[in-house]
């Protein structure tokens, strides 16, 4: 019996895709109820059917996908008894969506201002000057700056964040009852993502409005909603609240996800990350029974794949439903403590930066982007140093410099006894090639997919001069496939072929073809679900540890880089903010903008002393503030003195360096942005 106050319901709905192979089941048996006014997150792997269902209840499966069973109830009127012209009527003031990528959303050849006020006029009816209005007081609702400037601009001049807020204003402009989110800040650095979400949360407050939010971050669907619902292989495994699950989860999926998460408030001495064994089922052989079974460490046969398990409450005086026949018997599992590289008596520096700078003149207007300012720091052998920091704060810079992509404009960089700074990769000897090597964000574009995976290997191991002969190349090609523990026969296959981790996993062993010294990985794990990127955490690590290699991280993501850097460099605008060792940077005396990275980074059931939501864009390379690069937006700002004069580089004990006008001893009495972890406190 639903509630009155329900405003979407479905009931045990089946969605399928019509390929000439037949129908393939993408959704079976999904029931779930969002109130309104309610916030109700969806997790899961990608390629669960999250997003597909989001679709159908947006009525827009396209020409191959239909709803096979069970019926979608909004504002009380099924679906599938609606016309196209209601359907469209609902899309916009009934049902709002908001995509992940915002520039898919927005067409690059029109103003904002145009695509706004066009959703009013089409689902509204509103007249131009009304609906011009009414765009603009929603910009300015969702923070947006100077929303005059905004409405005028094309989107290719806003920045990601502010693209997402333009995406949210146009899916809020018709006053939707219901909001669909899918993945609306995975694109976005975490201070932007913390804003997005305070956001949000801002708006239903004030209007009322009911969510459904689709993410496989959980730390966000913590701060954002009451309830959260967990899919698996098109199925819901676990419902419940927030509080209730991420306390007590129950079926071995939920489990395994929050095994995957790194926590930021934690050494990484003691945790470990246990990823998922396996890989989904494909949807047209889901196995018999459960459909977690191949993956799960409590499968019983004769048990669990006897017949298919439903989705059973836990107890009546909750709403929490599991499907699991074991799951009143099985129990997290404690995680096993993490091991530690060997430390010798002395570090040896592989990796010197002194004093970089990295300057661009641009042809319009003669202006001068400063995209690296004096960076100065060391990287010992055989360790991982972690550079974090917004986008644009000038770590691919960086990254571009040491690779040889770009040069220098001066400064030294000094990978043992050679000096890279001016030295560009067209210039570098076939030696220095072998030893310097790269993992991108992206491994789709970086894979031919006209080749097979064993070719673009091989082709990297006679291109550093590895092996020559075809034998060799090939026991080359099947030695790397086993170091990031892919079969040898995937050597045949083709990128279409493969998962996301396991491209990944390829472009992991194309860098390591020739046994390198030294390896950047420039967010390696940013695009890949939970599970994988722990798989391909654990993945970096063993191979580090067996090789000795020496690694560069680039990443946002502050629970990822706690767990693998043993030091960490802090970037804004350009300039190192704060340097030293994980352990240093992550406790108190932070810099001010380390400490508000820390405080918007999403972790699943973790208890925060506050939250700080920085407030403004980040400034422009070409035209920085004053004084400290952080001063325009620094929630500590002493005063005039942050405004006209450079700060002071400060450095702590044990070679830990803040720059920061504010005296050592006054930040080390800042609390710890971690409240002490007794229980699994929800955000």
């Amino acid at each position: 019996m639903l509630k009155p106050s329900t405003l979407l319901a479905l009931d045990d709905v089946s969605i399928s895709y019509h390929t000439r192979a037949g129908a393939v089941p993408a959704v079976t048996g999904v029931s779930l109820a969002i109130d309104e006014g309610e916030a109700v997150g969806l997790v899961g792997e990608s390629g669960c059917g999250k997003s597909t269902l989001a679709m159908a209840i947006l009525g827009h499966l396209g020409g191959r996908g239909a709803v096979v069973g069970g019926e979608i109830r909004f504002a009380g009127r099924a679906l599938a008894g609606m016309s196209p012209d209601e359907i469209r009527r609902m899309r916009g003031r009934g049902i709002g969506i908001v995509y992940q990528e915002a520039m898919a959303a927005l067409n690059p050849s029109m103003r904002i201002g145009a695509q706004l006020t066009e959703t009013l006029i089409v689902h509204r009816g509103t007249s131009r000057d009304a609906a011009r209005k009414a765009a603009i007081a929603t910009l300015a609702e969702v923070k947006l700056p100077d929303p005059e400037r905004v409405m005028d601009a094309y989107p290719h001049q806003l920045s990601g964040g502010q693209q997402q807020r333009v995406v949210i204003a146009m899916a809020l402009l018709p006053e939707p009852r219901l909001l669909l989110l899918d993945e609306p800040t995975t694109a976005l650095d975490v201070t932007v993502e913390a804003g997005i979400i305070d956001l949000l949360n801002g708006l239903r407050r004030s209007r009322g409005t009911a969510m459904l939010f689709i993410s496989h971050n959980l730390g966000l669907v913590g701060q954002l909603c009451e309830r959260v619902a967990v899919m698996y292989s098109g199925e819901l495994v676990e419902t419940g609240s927030v509080a209730d699950m991420f306390a007590t989860p129950r079926h071995p999926y939920t489990m395994g996800l929050f095994s995957c998460i790194p926590r930021p408030d934690l050494p990484r001495r003691e945790q470990h990350l246990t990823p998922i064994r396996g890989q989904v089922s494909p949807p047209n052989a889901r196995p018999p029974g459960c459909i977690f079974a191949p993956r799960c460490d409590w499968f019983q046969a004769g048990r669990c794949d006897a017949v298919r398990v439903p989705l059973e409450a836990v107890d009546l005086a909750s709403d929490a439903r599991v499907r699991c026949l074991r799951w009143r018997e099985i129990a997290p599992e404690p995680r096993p403590a993490w091991e530690a590289l060997a430390t010798g008596a002395a570090e040896q520096t592989i990796l010197a930066v002194s004093r970089l700078d990295k300057t661009y003149q641009l042809r319009s207007g003669g202006a001068v982007v400063r995209a690296n300012q004096q960076l100065s720091f060391d990287v010992p052998r055989g360790r991982t140093l972690a550079v974090v920091g917004e986008s644009g704060c000038g770590k691919s810079t960086f990254a571009n410099v040491l690779m040889g992509l770009t040069s220098a404009t001066a400064g030294e960089i000094r990978f043992e006894t050679t000096d890279l700074a001016k030295l560009p990769l067209d210039r570098r000897p076939a030696l220095l090639l072998r030893d310097l090597q790269m993992v991108f964000q992206n491994p789709d574009e970086t894979l031919n997919p006209c080749y097979s995976v064993g070719r673009q290997i091989g082709r990297a191991v006679r291109k550093l001069g590895v092996e020559r002969d075809r034998a060799g190349v090939q026991a080359r090609v099947r030695a790397l496939l086993g170091l990031t523990r892919l079969p040898a026969a995937f050597a045949s296959r083709r990128p279409r072929q493969l998962s996301g981790g396991q491209k990944q996993r390829v472009g992991i062993a194309r860098a390591f073809a020739g046994t390198p010294k030294l390896v950047v990985a420039d967010e390696p794990v940013s695009a890949l679900d939970v599970s994988v990127q722990a798989a391909i955490t654990e993945l970096l690590r063993d191979i580090q540890r067996n090789q000795d290699t020496t690694l560069v991280i680039i990443s946002h993501d502050l629970g990822f880089v706690r767990y693998i850097a043993d030091r960490v460099v802090v970037m804004y605008l350009g300039q190192v903010m704060e340097a030293g060792s994980a352990e240093e940077v992550f406790a108190p005396p932070y810099h001010p903008y380390t400490e508000a990275l820390l405080s918007a980074a999403p972790v699943a059931g973790l208890a925060r002393n506050r939250r700080i939501v920085l407030s403004g864009e980040l400034p422009s390379a070409m035209a920085p503030p004053s004084g400290c690069p952080f001063q325009t937006r620094c929630p500590r700002k002493l005063g005039a003195i942050c405004e006209t004069e450079r700060p002071p580089e400060q450095l702590l004990a044990g070679g830990h360096r803040i720059l920061c006008h504010i005296p050592p001893d006054e930040l080390g009495r800042v609390p710890p942005v971690y409240a002490p972890e007794e229980t699994l406190a929800v955000d």
